[in-house]
């Protein structure tokens, strides 16, 4: 279920601290925190299968062949059934709560199980299906409170972000791999470092100015354009993660990153504050 992995689920929570209001907090809070469980449910059927279909290349990987299906200490049978479970269970929950969060659910678990059996031998789109999980979430936490502030920009901004953190998971599979990638992941075989490593800086690029548009741009936002103030953190987060994939090896696994590097969890808390200060205190 790779519950290392779950706070990828928390960009369920931007539609909730963007939207810059307090009025009904509570509901908001708990209908969004309400969708974040769902969401892992559903996000660990999809771990689930991926495991299932590629059990057999995980055991020729160095870190992925400790996984409890290829190491052997989970039976398939038993893996078959808890995916089942999640994911009809997280869909009958998800309409239960809102009809349009179901409907998001349900297009996330269809691009999740056209990636597993046929998109992730793509080149480019593999990634691009990556980032698109994450616009989902985004869009999950927008339909289940009612929404008065929220920028069409985030969209822009966390689909690039995601997307970078894709490509970086790619760069580092290839350096980890070796000559040997492609027997692990088809896909990468399609790729080098050169053509990963120019496509990161295109996306890097656009993200941080699409953050910059969204601070000068976006409705709802003090008139003062005192979101500018939260440009720095973000050019420092972005450039941190860069510098861990580039420079120390990392970019595998985004999570490890995110509950394991002290200054990328310091600036990211700060960033925050920042924001919630612009927003509900200016």
């Amino acid at each position: 279920m790779r519950p290392r992995q779950w706070p990828k689920n928390g960009f369920v929570f931007a539609a909730l601290i963007f939207d810059g209001t307090l009025e009904n907090l509570a509901m908001r809070l708990a209908s969004t925190t309400a969708a974040f469980i769902l969401l892992c449910l559903m996000s660990s059927a999809v771990y689930l299968m991926n495991d299932l279909a590629d059990i057999e290349s995980d055991r020729q990987h160095p870190v992925k062949r400790f996984r409890p299906l290829p190491a052997g200490e989970l039976s398939p049978m038993t893996a078959q059934i808890a995916a089942v479970i999640f994911g009809l269970g997280s869909l009958l929950l998800g309409f239960l709560l809102s009809s349009p969060f179901g409907f998001i659910l349900l297009v996330y678990a269809v691009i999740q199980i056209a990636y597993t059996f046929s998109l992730k031998s793509i080149v480019i789109l593999d990634v691009m299906i990556v980032a698109a999980g994450f616009v989902l979430r985004v869009g999950a936490g927008v339909v289940v409170i009612e929404i008065q502030r929220f920028s069409p920009w985030l969209y822009v901004c966390m689909g690039l972000l995601a997307l970078f953190m894709a490509l970086g998971k790619r760069r580092h599979e290839l350096v980890l791999l070796g000559d040997g990638a492609d027997n692990h992941r088809a896909i990468l075989k399609e790729y080098t470092l050169d053509f990963i490593d120019r496509t990161i800086t295109m996306v890097l690029t656009s993200t941080v100015v699409s953050y910059v548009m969204y601070t000068f741009l976006a409705e709802g936002l003090p008139e003062n354009h005192a979101m500018m103030f939260t440009i720095p953190f973000v050019l420092y987060g972005v450039s941190r993660y860069l510098y861990l994939i580039l420079v120390k090896g990392e970019g595998g696994a985004p999570e490890d990153i995110l509950l394991r590097d002290r200054p990328f969890q310091i600036n990211i808390f700060l960033w925050g504050m920042v924001i919630i200060f612009v927003l509900y205190v200016i």
